[in-house]
């Protein structure tokens, strides 16, 4: 394999995530030869229709890692524990073999970042340098992995790129709060159920301005630091009812009557809590919905000139769009703009 060739090939674990797959499928019309790696059956591997070529193995197999990533120069981390649960297990086994697998080809790793590296006295307006005391469980895991992967880049031998966005929405996003928590997929829109505190503002990312980002900024990899940690400021609603009222107005659009905006019922999940792994996991991140936390770009835009950024009523029209909920349309990504 050329030098050339081995530039253009990319792993990513987590494929079958929204991020991950994202990333995945622009890689592939970026040019990249993408490879993506999965827990399924023998006879499920193999290119899809879209060229990926997916191989058999798990992230948490060290030598299936290593095996996946032979002769790529790019490695993207975008797999996490199901359901916010078992990351104690999880987590950092997973980040050091990709680390191994990244020093190993002298690759790489791109990660989608959290805000739950943060604590209250960072809010509410993070930039990259801003100090990381998470108060949870989870914030303490993610700081302690980007450590372990900034240790790695900065010793040489592999390089690190973070990115932060807000709360992920998209025609393909999986498991997030849009479609968890906020509107039914497959349904008309009748109810949008609003998790934030009135009047607190939000950050929210479009999935594939996210994507469009992290793949500007692997093509400038050469040019940033060994670890290089960047923030988008994708959508913002200042008092945490303007992504209801996008989607009211998309609904609208389209001739349905405007659904209802209601609060998120937290004391239900606080009730069913004690039975549901999952919903205790949600209840630990609930101070995230209930004070203000903005990431700023600035850094970003120094860096790219730009950032991707797809209009709130398109972006909130085509993840209506993508999950069911508009005429019964079928997935369908509007296309990421800069």
């Amino acid at each position: 394999m050329s030098k050339q060739e081995q530039q253009q090939q990319a792993l990513v674990l987590g494929a079958t995530g929204g991020i991950g797959g994202e990333l995945a499928r622009q890689l592939r019309a970026a040019g990249w030869a993408v490879r993506a790696l999965h827990r399924g059956t023998a006879e499920s591997a193999g290119r899809d229709a879209q060229g990926i070529e997916w191989v058999r193995g798990d992230a948490l197999n060290a030598a299936d890692v290593l095996a996946a990533a032979r002769g790529c120069a790019v490695i993207v981390h975008a797999v996490n524990p199901p359901g916010y649960r078992r990351w104690s297990e999880l987590v950092l086994p997973m980040i050091d073999n990709t680390i191994a697998a990244a020093r190993a080809q002298g690759a790489t790793v791109l990660l989608p970042g959290t805000v739950y590296n943060y604590g209250p006295d960072a809010f509410p307006l993070l930039r990259e340098d801003s100090p990381q005391r998470p108060l949870t469980r989870k914030g303490a895991i993610r700081v302690e992995l980007e450590r372990r992967l900034a240790t790695a880049a900065e010793a040489g031998g592999m390089r690190a790129i973070v990115l932060r966005a807000g709360d992920f929405f998209g025609p393909r996003a999986g498991n997030s709060w849009f479609t968890q928590a906020m509107v039914k997929p497959g349904r008309p829109v009748r109810a949008v159920q609003l998790p934030g505190r009135a009047g607190v503002g939000h950050q929210f990312a479009y999935l594939p301005d996210v994507a469009r980002t992290m793949l500007a900024l692997l093509e400038k990899r050469g040019a940033l630091p060994a670890f290089a940690s960047f923030q988008m400021a994708g959508h913002w609603d200042a008092d945490g009812r303007e992504f209801g009222r996008a989607i009211q107005r998309v609904v609208q659009r389209r001739g349905g009557a405007a659904p209802r905006l209601r609060a998120f019922p937290w004391w239900l999940v606080r009730l069913v809590s004690p039975f549901v792994a999952t919903l205790r996991e949600l209840l630990e991140m609930r101070y995230l919905w209930q004070r203000e936390v903005r990431m700023d770009n600035a850094l970003l835009l120094r860096t790219l000139g730009h950032e991707p950024h797809t209009p709130l009523d398109e972006a909130i029209e085509a993840t209506l769009a993508g999950i069911g909920c508009l005429d019964g349309e079928a997935v369908q990504a509007a296309p990421a703009r800069a």
